[in-house]
């Protein structure tokens, strides 16, 4: 027995498939390449989990010699602090507008990090990085308030007309470290 010979009409050359189960025995197709007989997307193929494991150590040996060396330049992190992101760097400020409960000159260690960059690397947190592997360290340098805003009411033709003046609180802020520990497992 050879095998099942299919025979189709179509405008390509034939094609020889071999099934899995039967290597060695060759499949005649004449089967034109549609979206019926093929997706429209490319064929994705999955990596190999051994070399994928292997790869995955080797990039993380190479960081942490790095973090290890000290070796990695000006350090970045993205930080959630005041229900916002902000993108950080060593000696910023950062302006909020909002009340905070600490007073000029404290230190705030910012835990919630998602993620932290060099010139070579960046650490990606899902969704945040450990407080064991980065710190992120603030320092209060001024509470204030707003330039003031006026909200106007006004009716026309009602003689009526209210003013008030809006000051909010802000709160700035100054990063002092961004430091990053080698222990990436």
């Amino acid at each position: 027995d050879q095998g099942s010979l299919d025979f189709c009409l179509a405008d390509t050359a034939p094609k020889i498939l071999s099934k899995p189960s039967e290597a060695s025995v060759p499949v005649l197709r004449l089967v034109a390449k549609t979206s019926l007989t093929s997706p429209p997307w490319p064929e994705v193929k999955l990596p190999d989990p051994v070399e994928e494991a292997k790869y995955h150590a080797e990039v993380v040996r190479k960081v942490n010699g790095l973090i290890s060396a000290g070796h990695y330049g000006r350090l970045f992190a993205v930080v959630h602090f005041a229900s916002k992101q902000w993108k950080v760097t060593s000696e910023d400020l950062i302006m909020m507008d909002n009340v905070l409960e600490a007073e000029c000159g404290d230190r705030i260690r910012m835990e919630k990090v998602l993620l932290v960059g060099a010139d070579d690397f960046t650490l990606v947190g899902r969704p945040l990085l450990g407080k064991d592997l980065v710190r992120v360290e603030a320092t209060v340098i001024e509470k204030t308030e707003s330039w003031p805003k006026v909200n106007v009411r006004f009716w026309r033709r009602h003689n009526f007309q209210r003013k008030k003046i809006i000051a909010n609180p802000q709160t700035v802020l100054r990063i002092n470290t961004i430091e990053i520990y080698p222990c990436l497992s």
